[in-house]
């Protein structure tokens, strides 16, 4: 009986020392491991409207940078070609934001709707762009604020729906960031006289 406990208490020392070992090869004598993430972990820091947030927010930008290269090349006006100039300093930056929570969180880039006609969004349609693309001009600086303006207010609504919606803190603050950028910039634009 006593040599069969003792089998059973070696068996299970065995099993707690093999529990404890290390099997990263890049771990060094002394350093502590960070525990490891758990899918259940990984899940708890976002729900579904963090990543139709950032999968919807990334197109919403792309647009937003394009339409501001358009005005760097086109736009008559001073103003909107520094008001371009911003937009897309600040956008491309939140891109590679967006799409590293996505990458963290094992989600794709895109949802797989089409985001070329989503003017509930603010997003130019395909005639749009191309209206922009033709425009010359006093009137492609007009039309370019008009639609950066509806623009920037869609981006304001799918900001707003993450705050109240996203359980993300780093994608809720994103969101926070557009709503005080893009909002301060549609007042600037409706004070613009071109």
């Amino acid at each position: 009986m006593r040599k069969y406990l003792w089998g059973i208490g070696a068996a299970a020392i065995a099993a707690l020392v093999a529990g404890c070992g290390d099997t990263d090869a890049t771990h060094q004598p002394g350093e502590i491991s960070a525990p490891a993430t758990t899918a259940g972990a990984n899940q708890a820091d976002r729900n579904d409207q963090d990543i139709a947030f950032a999968q919807g927010m990334i197109p919403h930008h792309q647009q937003a940078i394009d339409m501001a290269l358009l005005a760097a090349e086109r736009a008559t006006s001073a103003e909107v070609k520094d008001l371009a100039g911003r937009v897309q300093d600040a956008q491309d930056p939140e891109i590679e934001q967006l799409t590293g929570l996505l990458e963290r969180w094992g989600a794709p880039a895109e949802s797989g709707m089409d985001h070329g006609d989503m003017s509930h969004e603010g997003m130019m349609t395909d005639e749009e762009m191309g209206q922009l693309e033709t425009a010359t001009g006093p009137d492609f600086d007009r039309t370019w604020v008009r639609l950066m303006i509806r623009h920037h207010e869609g981006a304001v609504a799918m900001a707003t729906a993450q705050l109240s919606g996203g359980a993300n803190a780093e994608a809720k603050e994103l969101a926070q960031r557009i709503i005080d950028a893009q909002q301060a910039e549609i007042v600037e634009m409706r004070g613009l006289t071109l």
